[in-house]
């Protein structure tokens, strides 16, 4: 019997249904993007550059830990998008078991390694002195709270490949909220500095994902997962697919990840002040990435479903209103970078030395507007159709040896410095663009993929 619980995206017009799907999962990254901000600004405002460089030195490392959550969870959303298009309801219940015990068995994994590590972690980052102390305190607080961010991955995975973006939403709107006011009360008035910014964070982040399995457990009938200690056994199928779409989804998630742990190490090299401006360039090009996030996950959930049932025109028009929305959003956000750069920078701290140096990034952050809206719409196709191998290619293009060899060449070989780098992230950017339009164009997207 169908779930009550399942969307069916494949009959009705286009443009509604997918703005529909793609508003709630919009307000809930951009939510999950201003807790993430927050950190930034409450730290940058109260500390200084130094605290800034913790938390951008720290976020990266996190954000890097969690690729496993980002490429199975996401793996996890299109397996069961393409399972209700196909009406296979059976393999939804197995595909959530073996998630969730996989993942999170991963996440204590990572967490045990990581806090075993922390020094020679932050050694590898060439962390400057300044902020080395605050950085160790941000890193092992937000690592103990890793377990937490994988559960919220996985939820929201399920609810999302079953047509359900609403609730995400909820979920992270409760996080934003407290994690905001605990930033302040920590970092403000109790003086717990970075510390305060990453305990407020791993809250807000627990917070969330129990509230998240409290709400699947209770309509657990609906969608046939009954949470039973059984249930939770891997099942050989399910988890062969998998990792047949998780691998390659989570290398890429971890190649970028990596290529930017490479560019801040190489950023810790020249000055604190250099490390604090990476932080603003990370968390900016994040709030970028807002609509071409909320619009991945909700093109690949309907591409996922369309091409399953066959219905290859609406692919094209899912595509192309992605590619556009995007693309209009770029050129009002390049208007207000342009035109109120002082309000951009000048929200994270009052630092004059920061503020001074600042506009090193508006040309990087323009560049990412645009790739950020591409590849949305290549990455809607691409994982949409479940296509493992070309996730792979993108992974190594895009995530190693666009974004390090970029930035290598015009930071290092032509003496461009911190902005080479910047410039390299940047252009690296627009490679799925490049294959994911080369992949639509050959029309081999319209070729089945066999189920494990």
């Amino acid at each position: 019997m169908e779930s009550t619980m399942i969307r069916d995206m494949t009959r009705g017009p286009v443009v509604p249904q997918l703005l529909r799907f793609a508003f709630p999962l919009f307000v809930s990254n951009a939510l999950q993007a201003v807790y993430n901000l927050v950190d930034m600004v409450v730290v940058g405002n109260c500390i200084g550059k130094a605290g800034m460089s913790a938390v951008s030195i720290g976020g990266d490392v996190l954000h890097l830990l969690t690729f496993v959550a980002m490429g199975f969870s996401s793996a996890g959303q299109v397996i069961i998008a393409r399972s209700v298009g196909t009406g296979r309801y059976d393999e939804i219940k197995k595909t959530i078991g073996t998630m969730f015990t996989f993942l999170l068995s991963v996440s204590l994994g990572i967490s045990l390694v990581c806090f075993l590590l922390r020094h020679q972690v932050l050694r590898w980052l060439n962390t400057p002195a300044a902020a080395r102390a605050f950085a160790m305190d941000y890193l092992i607080t937000c690592v103990c709270g890793l377990f937490f961010i994988y559960g919220y991955n996985i939820v929201s995975a399920i609810l999302r490949g079953m047509g359900d973006s609403r609730r995400p939403f909820l979920f992270i709107a409760i996080a934003a909220v407290l994690n905001t006011a605990l930033d302040v009360i920590f970092v403000k008035y109790a003086g717990l500095k970075v510390f305060g910014a990453a305990l407020a964070t791993v809250i807000g982040q627990g917070v969330s994902f129990l509230t998240a399995l409290v709400y699947l457990y209770r309509r657990r009938e609906s969608f046939g997962f009954d949470f039973k200690p059984e249930s939770f056994r891997i099942d050989r199928a399910a988890f062969r697919r998998l990792l047949a779409l998780g691998v390659p989804m989570a290398i890429q998630s971890a190649a970028i990840s990596f290529s930017k742990i490479v560019l801040m190490a190489w950023i810790n090299l020249f000055d604190v002040t250099y490390s604090a401006l990476a932080g603003i360039f990370n968390k900016v090009n994040t709030m970028c990435g807002v609509v071409s996030q909320a619009f991945t996950a909700a093109g690949s959930t309907m591409a996922g479903q369309n091409l399953s049932a066959g219905e290859h025109r609406r692919v094209r028009q899912i595509l192309l209103t992605i590619l556009m929305i995007g693309l209009g959003l770029s050129a009002l956000a390049t208007a207000g970078m342009l035109l109120w750069p002082d309000a951009v920078f000048g929200m994270f701290t009052p630092d004059p030395d920061v503020l001074g140096a600042a506009a090193v990034l508006t040309l990087p952050i323009i560049l990412n507007f645009y790739g950020s809206a591409t590849r949305s719409a290549a990455f809607s196709l691409i994982n949409g159709s479940g296509r493992a191998k070309l996730n792979l290619a993108i992974a190594i293009i895009d995530g190693v040896i666009s974004r390090i060899g970029l930035a290598a060449l015009l930071g290092f070989a032509l003496g461009l410095d911190c902005f080479g780098f910047w410039m390299g992230d940047s252009l690296a950017g627009f490679m799925p663009l490049v294959i994911g339009g080369t992949f639509f164009l050959s029309g081999k997207w319209k070729e089945p993929q066999k189920t494990a």
